[in-house]
């Protein structure tokens, strides 16, 4: 199953809306057959799989990150594909949430005489789904907001200057972030001061560019802007709450107000999960994540620290939350605190 998850990883950020899933197919100890989902979302993992294994998956057993689907969408039921094949027993690591699968491809198996086991790394492939999981259960997608700060938690000196307070082994890591999400957000803002491109420059992963997110009140988008610019490395989505002429070659949807004028976030955030997108991660200033945070739309952060320290002068990764008591902090928990060069990275989830 490890295996399989290693497999699963390599689709990440690729497939939305579908889940990026791993398959491995082994007889008599032997491997014969793996697959992951193609970009795009298809062809689905155990397809692949078999396909690579021919023949030699009869009486083999399969192991697969998520439940084999057994609706027919735009290709058969990957549960058919492995009667089919002649599986004899087939290992699932979770069940699928999606309201077509949930627990149906297990039954269509089992009916078939294979062998099904469950639950195999359970925990940790749900972590690695956690996305795909909140979208399917709640049409959302599973917001992270990326901060790189001072020690302190500055993102910028007073006069806005941030280049750069990480090191370039953090920033390196944060375009493998962006290959492995569906969606990379901004605010306005960010967009005005910074000119940001936001698309992986990561060799070799040059071609995994997720969804670039721009939002705003009627922000028109500078033609010389680096977004504009940078078309052809990805797609551009502008979410607005005022009117705002078209834009070539950027895909422009209107979304309600909040009582300030602009654009209400919790109608961004059902926008961009009814467009199939099923994790975003923030890269803005220190008004919008207080802005996300506010609203209850953050479910994880991701914070680099380095070890300068820039002074209360400095700008804030979170600014005013709005808070009269400590008892309406918003709290987070630690999940995981690892080196990057010289910096550190933590890791934390909403409780």
């Amino acid at each position: 199953m490890r295996a399989a998850l290693a497999l699963a990883r390599r689709g990440e950020g690729r497939t939305c809306p579908n889940p990026a899933v791993g398959c491995v197919i082994v007889r008599n100890g032997c491997l014969m057959g793996r697959g992951w989902t193609r970009p795009g979302g298809r062809p689905h993992a155990e397809t692949v799989a078999l396909n690579d294994a021919g023949g030699t998956a009869a009486g083999a057993t399969a192991y697969v990150t998520l439940e084999p689907c057994s609706h027919h969408g735009k290709t058969p039921p990957c549960a058919d594909a492995l009667i089919s094949a002649g599986i004899s027993r087939v290992v699932v690591a979770i069940t699928d949430p999606d309201d077509r699968v949930s627990g149906q491809g297990i039954e269509r198996l089992k009916a078939a005489g294979i062998t099904v086991t469950t639950g195999v790394l359970g925990d940790e492939v749900a972590s690695f789904y956690a996305a795909y999981i909140r979208h399917r259960l709640t049409g959302l997608p599973l917001v992270t907001i990326k901060l790189a700060t001072s020690l302190d938690g500055r993102i910028a000196l007073a006069d806005g200057t941030s280049q750069w307070i990480t090191s370039a082994v953090s920033r390196a890591r944060v375009h493998l972030m962006r290959s492995r999400t569906d969606a990379i957000m901004t605010s306005a803002a960010t967009v005005l001061a910074d000119n940001p491109t936001l698309n992986c420059r990561l060799p070799g992963v040059e071609g995994c560019q997720p969804l670039r997110v721009v939002v705003s009140t009627g922000l028109a988008l500078d033609p010389s802007g680096n977004l504009r610019q940078s078309l052809d490395q990805g797609p551009v989505l502008h979410l607005h709450s005022d009117d705002l002429a078209p834009t070539d070659g950027i895909e422009q949807i209107r979304v309600a107000a909040a009582g300030n004028g602009k654009p209400d976030l919790s109608a961004v955030m059902r926008a961009l999960g009814e467009s199939g997108i099923t994790s975003v991660m923030v890269e803005a200033g220190g008004r919008f994540a207080a802005s996300l945070i506010r609203e209850g739309l953050v479910q994880r952060l991701v914070w680099m620290r380095s070890a300068m320290l820039i002074g209360h002068d400095g700008l804030p990764a979170i600014a005013d939350l709005g808070l009269e008591k400590l008892a309406e902090g918003h709290d987070f928990k630690r999940v995981a605190l690892y080196p990057s060069g010289p910096d550190t990275v933590e890791v934390l989830e909403r409780l």
